[in-house]
């Protein structure tokens, strides 16, 4: 059974048309990386699993519960991480997870938290109120949250957006052990590298619809092929190699102050000798696809 099945879904707000005939099934105990550039429609997919925002139409289903009608009894069984900070700061780090717990009738309230506070590795913090946590330990505790009532499934909207990257190394390692565990993840980003750590498979995202899927080394071999020369020097000289490049019908993209010239291994003595020559990368399919540069 497939955790998620979304069919032509769309959704617009006044003229902006956020999702645009979306069709994406996350199956059961995979962890999927929705990958996009910002304004992709990766956080309103978010919401409208959740029950936040309503399609206009299409279909879609979640845990096999009907979307709009039987989104309640399908958000007792999810776990939402979402990507703004919305932690209760009046309380501590344990009654921030003990709320949620009773909210969804845990059982044994004192056991989940114990449990919650040992995923974020934050027990010996259970005490402290949440604006003495630093951006890190927020984040992790809003993992933690997500997970009190050992949800089904588990939405990660950017869940390492705006933090540095030790500890967005962190986040990486905590969600890597809930996806040992057999969890199914969907996770939107716009990170390349943690979609290529974590995702089993990537799906890309852009102007509102999935115009590419599958594990990133067979996305990386489809529209990248095995190698990437890039070319570095004056302009004048790059527009050359851009121009004979794309004449012969590779693929080419800017990198920075050079171009890149993506499955160079077909370049038939184009590629000159100081070139950087690399192993083709999800950041190159990400580019070639949605024209965005890459984090």
């Amino acid at each position: 059974m497939a955790a998620i099945e979304l069919r032509d879904v769309v959704k617009t707000f006044g003229p902006i048309t956020a999702v645009d005939g979306l069709d994406l099934e996350v199956p059961e105990g995979i962890c999927l990386g929705l990958l996009g550039p910002n304004g992709a429609g990766k956080s309103t997919t978010m919401r409208l699993l959740t029950g936040q925002a309503i399609a206009d139409s299409g279909v879609l289903r979640v845990l096999d519960y009907e979307l709009p009608a039987e989104a309640k009894t399908a958000r007792w069984q999810m776990g939402v991480v979402p990507q703004l900070d919305n932690l209760d700061v009046d309380v501590t780090v344990e009654d921030n997870l003990a709320i949620f717990a009773r909210l969804y009738r845990v059982p044994d309230v004192g056991a989940a938290v114990d449990k919650a506070l040992g995923i974020a590795r934050l027990h010996e913090r259970r005490h402290d109120a949440v604006d003495e946590l630093s951006g890190g330990m927020r984040r992790r505790l809003l993992l933690a949250r997500g997970l009190v009532h050992e949800p089904r499934l588990v939405l990660l909207d950017e869940p390492t957006v705006g933090l540095d990257p030790q500890i967005r190394t962190e986040l990486w390692t905590l969600i890597g052990e809930l996806k040992a565990r057999g969890t199914t993840i969907l996770m939107s980003t716009h990170y390349i590298e943690e979609a290529e750590r974590l995702a089993d498979e990537v799906a890309v995202m852009h102007q509102g619809r999935i115009i590419s899927r599958g594990r990133p080394a067979e996305l990386i071999g489809e529209h990248a092929g095995r190698f990437t020369a890039e070319v570095y020097g004056p302009p004048d000289r790059l527009a050359e190699t851009r121009a004979e490049a794309e004449s012969r019908g590779l693929s080419v993209r800017p990198a920075g102050p050079a171009i890149a010239i993506v499955g160079s291994e077909r370049a038939d003595g184009l590629v000159p000798d100081d070139a950087v020559v690399r192993a083709a990368s999800l950041e190159d399919v990400f580019v070639l696809l949605t024209g965005e540069e890459a984090d």
